[in-house]
Parts: C-alpha cells; structure tokens; sequence
C-alpha cells in the first residue's frame, strides 16, 4: 500500500529541497526522494564547490600580489590536496546542516531514483532493497539537470571533462583548453589560470559570456587576456586526438591546440528521462525540458516542475523561487510568478560579473529608448584601497519624452565583490524605481557600492564625481 503524503517530492537539490522547506513550514506533510545526498548539483558537484575553489584561486592571487603592500610573501606554492579537503569540508558541512534542518521540519526523506507513475503514485526505486510506492495530494518534480557534452568530446575522465570532473581533480594539469564562454566556463578558465594552469577560452559566438552587456564581457575578456588566458572567441571545435600525455584539440579554421585537459562547459540538460514520464501526461519539448505554465504547473493536473527541469535560468535562486511558487499555487496562494527577465544573475571569475534586468542591447531590442550611465571603479577609493580599479557599473535605464533618465531597466556590474553588491541594483530593476527614487539614497563611504549610487546620481544630470 502506498503511503500517503500531502506533497511528494522528486529530487533533493535546490528547487526540491526548497519546495520541501517551504511546504513543512506551511505544515503540510511531505516526502523528498534523492538518489544521491540531498543538495543536488548546487551543493556537491557545482555552486558550492566551484566558488570555494574560486576562493582558493582568490587568496593565491592576492598572496601572489602581496608585494604591492609591502607585504613580500614570495611566489606562493598549492597544496592541491589540502584545497581539496578544505572544499569538502565545507561541502559536508552545509549537507549535514540541510539534514538536520530537514528532519527539523519533519520531512520524510526517502533515498533512491523517483518515477511518476501513470496512476500519479511515485515508485522509489531503491538499489539494495525492494521499490517503495508514495502518493501525493500533489507532486512536484525537481530531477535536476547534467552537463551537456558535444560530438568529438566524449567524456573520458581523463582527456575530457565536465564540470563534475572538473570539481573533484586530485592534482592540477599544466594546462588545459575551457569548451564555452558562458558563466561556467569563464568561472573555470578563471580558476584555473589563477591556480597557475596555462588556459585557453573557446567560444563559438563573437564574445564571451553571451547574454551579458557587451561593456561588461569587454572589460573580463581584457582582464582574462591581461592575466595570461588565451582567449578565442568565433571558433568551433571538432574534435580531439588524444596522445600519452596531451591531447590535440582540432579547430574548425585549421589550427590547433594542445592542452593536457579540455573542460567541456556548454551548458546542462535536464534528467527528465528519469522519471518515466511516458504515459503521465506530463510533457516535455524537444530539448528534454518539462512544459510548466507560469505557476510550474505541468499539463498534468496535480503535478508540478521546478528547477533545471524546466526551461528557465539554470540558477540555484530561481529554483528556490520555482519551489515557493508551485508550494503556493498547491496551497492555493495565488503566487505571482518568477519575472525569469529580471533574475539576479552572479557569476564569480575574476573579475566578477553581476546584472539583473535588461542588458543596453536587449533594451534596445525590446523597443526601450534608453539612456545609459557607466562608472569606472579606478575612481573608486575602496577599490584602490583593495588594489582591484579594473571594472564598471553599468545602469541602463528608460528615456523619458522631455529626455531625461526614468524607471531603472538594468544593471549591470562587473569587477570587485560585485556579486555582494548587486543587492540594492536588483531590487530597483523589481521595483521598477525610478532614477530620481533611487538617487535620493545616501551611500555609505568608501564603499564599493558607491558606485552604484554614482552611477544613478549621473543620470539625474547632477552626478558628483563623475
């Protein structure tokens, strides 16, 4: 006999840990199926990991750099083996705290692969013991996603690399050629070459990190191709032909590279095919993504999809949003849905890249006329202060008909600790502020956030320093 709960929940990473937190603390009862450890991607093979070892390539850089303080530490040396037990550590230690904030709430947590029946049950399959059968008043499906590969790649484990191998190598190649230009691969080509690996960036498009401003990709490719990185962007990949100890890298103008590792990084698919979704009525597109409406509604009543199962930014906040949202439409909440073009998006290479809302260039596209506003952190004092002038604040906002600045449609930041800064930027974009709203705040000083508050400033035609 199936056992009965009020939500049956299908994967344990941040969208189905969050839907399973926030519908506990609404008090109904709940189960969570996990194969693996609860966290998902996020916590053990991505978020978590790559930003601890980001971390790690930080200290290098600024120990390498000390000089410039007075501070003479000399060339400094990595214990590989050591930054890899730290991550660990860190990594356990959230895991374990997810577990007990879990069990806590009372969630019921079941270990092994979920698959939605035709009936609306979810079977358990368990690798050492019999399947046990759930059913839910509702079910919310949270299977998550893996990395996407590419024809001429096959994963190896020693030539070739996902991200997944990527975060659990033993010891640092020499070198190593980064597949894709987006966020993870820039995270990992910055990593990388801050750990003293020897790096080339391939990015079949005209620039890196598609998506982004274009004065924000502009000043990290300067800084990637000032710190070393060789950078290439407009090139295909064909294929590879591995040696002993190096591999070739074919490129489609007929040059070539050879690297000891190639980091694929073009993206992730979603692990639809796991759930045994044939029969349910639940649908997926032609890319594997599970159609949802606006409140994660699947085309099947009672059913739900959130996280990297569904076509939305593959980033860990939107599923913990995703999961508040289905948990409210469940309880009957009315939500309102995720506004997915105004997401805050953080990306950690260095330097680091923070936007939400409209990029100068889909503004333009979406039919805004706009007036822009760019302030340089080299006139920054905190950013002197802290040896790191290289980077910008970008504010994009629309032009009113007698010419002058309005409602705030982006920003967009890229250089130190911009990732901790965007807060007060995301929330003008969502509160469609106005610049005048926004320039009456006052800014903290010297602060990097600062620039912020300059960049708006200059819009009103009365900026002050810049």
């Amino acid at each position: 006999m199936a056992e009965q709960f009020d939500v049956v929940i299908v994967g344990g990473g941040p969208g189905g840990y969050a839907s399973a937190l926030y519908a506990a603390a609404a008090g109904l009862s709940v189960a969570l199926v996990e194969r693996d450890r609860v966290g998902g991607t996020c916590l053990h093979r991505g978020c978590i990991p790559a930003k601890e070892l980001l971390e790690t390539a930080s200290v290098r850089r600024t120990i390498a750099g000390a000089a410039a303080f007075g501070l003479d530490a000399g060339e400094p040396t990595i214990d590989f083996g050591i930054t890899m037990k730290r991550k660990q550590k860190v990594i356990d230690g959230l895991w374990k705290g997810l577990q007990g904030l879990l069990k806590r709430r009372k969630v019921t947590t079941f270990a092994g692969t979920g698959t939605l029946g035709a009936d609306g049950r979810v079977t358990v399959h368990v690798t050492d013991g019999p399947d046990q059968e759930l059913r839910g008043d509702s079910v919310i499906l949270a299977a998550g996603s893996l990395p996407r590969t590419i024809p001429g790649f096959d994963l190896d484990g020693r030539f070739v690399l996902t991200s997944d191998e990527v975060l659990g190598m033993t010891e640092l190649p020499a070198s190593a050629a980064v597949v894709g230009g987006g966020a993870i691969g820039c995270e990992f080509a910055s990593m990388l070459a801050d750990l003293g690996v020897q790096v080339s960036l391939l990015e079949s498009l005209p620039k890196l990190l598609p998506g982004c401003d274009g004065d924000v990709a502009a000043v990290v490719r300067k800084s990637f191709e000032k710190r070393g990185i060789d950078v290439r962007t407009g090139v295909q990949v064909e294929g590879h032909d591995p040696g002993e100890s190096t591999t070739t890298v074919r490129l489609g103008d007929g040059a070539s590279l050879e690297v000891e590792r190639v980091v694929v990084s073009v993206g992730r698919r979603p692990l639809s095919d796991s759930l045994g979704l044939d029969g349910t009525g639940v649908e997926v597109d032609d890319r594997g993504f599970v159609k949802v409406d606006q409140t994660c509604r699947t085309t099947r009543d009672g059913v739900w999809a959130v996280g990297d199962l569904v076509a939305t930014p593959q980033l860990a906040h939107v599923g913990f949003a995703e999961g508040i949202v289905a948990v409210k439409d469940i309880l009957g909440e009315r939500p309102l849905p995720v506004q997915y073009d105004r997401v805050p998006w953080c990306i950690y290479c260095h330097p680091e890249v923070a936007f939400a809302g409209h990029s100068e260039e889909s503004a333009k596209e979406a039919g805004h006329e706009v007036v822009v506003s760019t302030h340089h952190y080299r006139g920054n004092g905190r950013a002197l202060i802290v040896g790191e002038p290289e980077g910008l604040v970008k504010i994009v906002a629309a032009r009113r008909p007698d010419g002058g600045a309005g409602q705030i449609l982006g920003v967009h930041m890229v250089g130190p600790w911009v990732t901790e800064q965007l807060g007060q930027g995301y929330l003008a974009v969502n509160w469609e502020a106005t610049v005048d709203d926004v320039a009456e705040l006052v800014q903290p000083h010297p602060t990097l956030s600062e620039n912020f508050g300059e960049a708006v400033m200059a819009l009103t035609g009365r900026g002050l320093h810049g």
